[in-house]
């Protein structure tokens, strides 16, 4: 049955159309509040699974929308570490305590953002080593895997980078639309993609597209700047949220 809880859908709603404005324009870091803002009335895997498909209907536009301005070099490396990320994912999941997942991406994307309103550019070299694509890479495909939260990693290689607003989008375009499609067989066999929450999915769908189109429209009339300070901020505060949620459920 079709979930009819109406405090789901008071969190679920502007949860899909936040997620659809990252895929957009914000960035991905922005779609990483989803799943905890969901949790409060289903179970995180619950959560994660019916955002799913709603997910991979956002990539579809976010690809072709961007699908010509992507950092290639980039491209390779990270989408070769996400498959080690996903594999051992999905071995994984339904196993790995969420509260820890959390709290690491949390701390990751905290320590992250005010390394760069702190210190600034003193470390970019090492963040945008191949090393670091390789490692960053394979935990967005982890953690997406797991809470759909691979943007915080992702963006601690691609940030520093300082590539144009739409090579940025682009870049992580490609990458989750990957991701994602290859998230659908682990859900899948583990039976998360069921019709209660397939239809469930079905329901919330009309507001992704909505999302992205808001997201892109904030983009456009929107300098290179400040698309990039609301990045940061939205990692701050995502991984402020993550780390609350995390503190809280060990108390």
């Amino acid at each position: 049955m079709i979930i009819t809880d109406p405090f789901f859908y008071f969190l679920a709603v502007p949860a899909v159309l936040i997620t659809g404005m990252g895929k957009g324009g914000l960035g991905g870091a922005a779609g990483a509040i989803a799943v905890p803002m969901m949790a409060l009335a289903v179970e995180p895997i619950q959560a994660a699974a019916i955002l799913l498909p709603i997910i991979c209907l956002m990539d579809i536009m976010a690809v072709k929308t961007f699908w010509k301005t992507v950092d290639v070099p980039s491209l390779k490396i990270i989408i070769s570490a996400s498959l080690i990320g996903v594999a051992v994912g999905s071995v994984m999941l339904g196993s790995v305590s969420p509260v820890m997942l959390k709290a690491i991406v949390g701390v990751i994307s905290v320590l992250f953002a005010l390394n760069y309103w702190l210190v600034g550019n003193r470390f970019d070299n090492l963040a945008t080593s191949k090393a670091s694509g390789w490692i960053c890479g394979a935990m967005a495909g982890f953690t997406s895997l797991q809470i759909h939260a691979g943007a915080p990693p992702l963006s601690i290689y691609l940030m520093p980078k300082q590539l144009d607003k739409y090579v940025l989008l682009g870049t992580m375009a490609i990458f989750f639309a990957v991701v994602d499609y290859m998230k659908l067989i682990p859900y899948g066999m583990l039976g998360q993609l069921d019709l209660s929450n397939l239809y469930t999915s079905l329901l919330l769908a009309p507001l992704g597209p909505i999302g992205v189109i808001l997201g892109y429209r904030v983009l456009k009339y929107t300098s290179q700047l400040v698309i990039y300070r609301i990045i940061y901020f939205l990692l701050f505060a995502t991984g402020l949220k993550l780390v609350w949620d995390s503190a809280r459920a060990w108390v």
